[in-house]
């Protein structure tokens, strides 16, 4: 069962459901678009249209944790319910294709900086092993058009949150380039490159369509972000996001009525699929006991000896491709042990960093030499109410008394001295679920939960994105 919003994606932008916009005010009286008055134009019936590679994912409430025996007994996932807002979220993982398309476009626009390419390039050396020959995934994995619908890996965290904040505005400038707003530039380059942040605040110098936007008076005007064309941004999922997404409960409900809770993101607790036309199949790619990762000749279990293509097996009831096993996914949360004694029950997620522009000393907005506005962080809540800090403080130095509150990794000891304790735990550490091809069928529980530090990457994890959803959950 996968749901949509048909009849409310007709669109994004200024009109809505109806296609029409309020004459006057609800609460004034005064007219709407009047030029005598300044021309203030309204808003309302604005409808959200899903992004390239998007669906819609209804939020609600679920149990999110521990479904089964923690049998790794870390005692990370204690089960606690919470709510989670409507979003969207990637169809399938991000492919090879997918991220050869974003190396093609920084080698092109940034030829005079070779470092932006060169910090986006995936590590293909997860795949060498010393008593393994994998080098030919080492020279053909990403590269071979073979493996171009698989899962892009050896990507860090740092990587993948870069190539979301990338596929906004790729898909932003498309939207405007569609709506006639502006004309394409195959000529960008350096400081003046289409991003959503430097295009609203009036920094990007592109050459401006045959449909621009009027004010009331009929004069051209500014893209504002009150106008709704652009979409929100593209990024990781959070934790809670991902997990809700995973287990599609919404094919397991009557009313409020939760009929039959999922052990993996399809119902039943078996491997295999039990309906008659496609009885017996797997219904995921991993690894089932040692030494066998894909069964025997003649009767492949699940097709697959590494990763498979991006949409096989069945989705879940949301329509999401291989959200157990094939690769584990990077989410947006920065880990910690008891995370689900601290977040909130709504929206749960640690990892805020606050930021604002940064501006130089005319008040002007200031821009890196890749065309990207620079924020400064002004807080850092990847420690707030950590539930077990107490017992990981540095002797004689309370993490909350530092004057400098925008770092926080202090907090856990990761001292180089012989014999002394170093956490793996820090701010840098993110989390990863999913299970993937060589893993046991533990992992791809969606309640489970691995951490990694955000600079490292692994052959078997891989990422997908989502979009914040503006508005009503499912449309009035």
């Amino acid at each position: 069962m996968v749901f949509g919003l048909a009849a409310l994606m007709a669109g994004c932008g200024l009109f809505g459901k109806g296609g029409k916009k309020s004459d006057t005010s609800h609460s004034t009286g005064w007219q709407f678009g009047d030029p005598k008055l300044g021309g203030f134009q309204a808003d309302d019936n604005y409808a959200q249209a899903t992004g390239p590679g998007l669906i819609f994912i209804q939020g609600g409430t679920f149990s999110m944790g521990r479904v089964e025996q923690d049998v790794m007994f870390d005692w990370n996932n204690l089960p606690r319910r919470v709510t989670v807002a409507s979003f969207y979220m990637d169809e399938s993982e991000v492919s090879n294709l997918d991220y050869r398309e974003y190396l093609f476009w920084l080698r092109r626009v940034y030829p005079e900086n070779p470092e932006k390419y060169q910090s986006a390039l995936p590590d293909t050396l997860v795949w060498r092993e010393e008593l393994a020959y994998n080098e030919p995934y080492v020279n053909n994995y990403l590269r071979h058009p073979a493996y171009g619908n698989y899962p892009v890996v050896g990507v860090s965290w740092k990587q993948a949150d870069t190539y979301s904040k990338w596929r906004t505005d790729r898909v932003n400038e498309k939207v405007l380039i569609d709506k006639g707003v502006i004309t394409p530039d195959e000529t960008q380059s350096g400081q003046n490159v289409f991003t959503t942040e430097s295009f609203l605040a009036g920094l990007y110098q592109g050459t401006e369509g045959k449909k621009p936007l009027k004010d009331a008076a009929g004069a051209g005007r500014r893209v504002r972000w009150e106008d709704g064309l652009l979409l929100p941004n593209y990024r990781l999922p959070t934790e809670a996001e991902w997990e809700y997404a995973a287990l599609g409960l919404v094919g397991n409900t009557e009313d409020e009525l939760l009929t039959d809770r999922k052990l993996y993101p399809w119902n039943g607790s078996y491997l295999r699929d039990n309906s008659k036309k496609t009885k017996g199949r797997m219904m995921a790619n991993f690894t089932r006991g040692r030494g066998d990762l894909m069964g025997m000749a003649g009767s492949l279990n699940d097709n697959a000896d590494i990763t498979a293509p991006v949409m096989s097996y069945q989705p879940n009831d949301y329509g999401l491709y291989c959200m157990a096993g094939n690769v584990n996914e990077w989410v947006y949360d920065v880990y910690r042990p008891l995370s689900s004694d601290d977040v909130a029950e709504f929206q749960p997620f640690r990892g805020n960093t606050f930021t604002k522009y940064r501006t130089d000393t005319e008040g002007k907005l200031m821009r890196d030499i890749y065309g990207e506005l620079i924020k400064d962080t002004i807080a850092d809540s990847r420690n707030f109410k950590d539930g077990d800090y107490r017992s990981q403080i540095i002797e004689g130095e309370d993490w909350n008394a530092l004057k400098d509150k925008t770092q926080t990794n202090s907090m856990y000891i990761q001292s180089a001295k012989e014999g002394q304790f170093s956490s793996l735990i820090s701010d840098n550490s993110r989390v990863y679920k999913g299970g993937s091809w060589k893993d046991r069928p533990y992992w791809l529980i969606p309640g489970t939960r691995r951490y990694m530090p955000e600079t490292e990457a692994a052959n078997d994890l891989g990422f997908r994105c989502a979009m914040t959803r503006v508005g009503s959950p499912d449309g009035f």
